[in-house]
């Protein structure tokens, strides 16, 4: 599959999806950003209308991280590093967002997925809305002051949306897995990449210590925060990339959202622009558990725990081959930031 997207090649898919027998692509470009996935940006024009649309796609030589099943015991046992990264398809991803959308959560709208025939691999076209989802800009710019503080509110609202959603109608290929499962499958990650952080097993170990989580599984994002949230002066525009959602419990995108990798260098505990009262009184107002500061604690330490994983996956990707591009070098160079974020939450609860 080539790295590049001709408009012609669009032609096709774009007219079985959007009903229409004769298209014009226009203004193709491809988007900067994603370590994942590529996104394209263009408008399909028809005799009548005109589609701010966005192509999200799998590129090329993206490795075995982005396409083995996630998190099931036969993967941890033979190949545990291939579950950091998502292994969602792009047809389950547009299947959460559409599900997500009936739960009234902001969402781009779904018009369709590649076919085998489309030549063009696996992605998906999805509606393009006006907004900023660069963080520096959200965190600094005047225009988004007004934005930044609703946030708090805001994103406790959309997730505590989203984690009403039946888990019955969930895709089957989501991860679903017990917290017991789920520390094993950090221990064995850790055993994989040849234990390299004493920090990493310390926190490990301080979360075996700990009580299973006592709130709801319910369908996560999996990666909530600035980055993958598109805003404007009005708020929260729409919730993006969805390629790590699964099952999980009812604190873990809130502590994934305070985690300070994702604060971008802000002061404030809550994706560095709100604070942890505002987002939890929202979630609970609008339908979500109960969420204590410590079960938040937790969370936010083992959002930190991840990161370093994926810092590690990013490397070996790197390292080995597979994907020698600078990016993932640039990522695995940040492994330090997780253990000192889990020697700081721990500093507390240890000594």
């Amino acid at each position: 599959m080539s790295e590049l997207v001709q408009a012609e090649q669009l032609v096709t898919p774009l007219s079985r999806m959007l009903c229409e027998p004769s298209i014009k692509v226009d203004g193709l470009q491809r988007l900067s950003g994603g370590a994942n996935m590529q996104t394209w940006a263009f408008d399909a024009r028809t005799a009548n209308n005109t589609y701010p649309l966005i192509l999200r796609r799998k590129p090329s030589g993206v490795g075995r991280a982005q396409t083995a099943p996630p998190l099931r015991t036969e993967v941890i046992e033979k190949s545990p590093q291939l579950v950091t990264l998502s292994a969602l398809s792009l047809a389950t991803e547009a299947a959460l967002i559409s599900l997500a959308a009936e739960m009234g959560v902001k969402v781009p709208r779904v018009w369709g997925v590649l076919e085998d025939q489309d030549n063009l691999g696996e992605g998906m076209v999805l509606e393009r809305l006006k907004g900023e989802a660069l963080p520096p800009k959200i965190l600094r710019d005047s225009e988004l002051a007004d934005a930044r503080d609703r946030f708090a509110f805001e994103a406790g609202r959309e997730l505590a949306k989203l984690h009403q959603a039946p888990i019955d109608r969930c895709p089957i290929q989501l991860r679903n897995v017990s917290w017991e499962a789920d520390l094993q499958r950090l221990q064995s990650l850790s055993d994989h990449f040849r234990n390299p952080s004493p920090v990493h097993q310390l926190a490990i170990n301080w979360l075996r210590e700990q009580s299973a989580p006592q709130t709801p599984r319910v369908l996560c994002h999996g990666d909530f925060r600035l980055g993958n949230v598109l805003m404007d002066s009005s708020g929260i525009v729409s919730i993006l990339d969805w390629e790590l959602a699964h099952v999980g419990y009812a604190g873990e995108d809130l502590g994934y959202l305070c985690a300070n990798v994702w604060r971008f260098g802000g002061a404030k505990p809550v994706a560095g622009i709100g604070e942890y009262e505002s987002l939890l009184q929202s979630y609970m107002d609008h339908g979500g558990s109960e969420i204590t500061m410590d079960e938040l604690h937790l969370w936010q330490l083992y959002a930190a725990l991840g990161w370093g994983f994926s810092c590690l996956t990013m490397l070996e990707l790197h390292l080995s081959g597979e994907d020698p591009g600078l990016e993932r070098a640039a990522v695995g160079r940040r492994l330090s930031e997780s253990e000192v974020d889990i020697l700081l939450l721990l500093d507390a609860r240890l000594s």
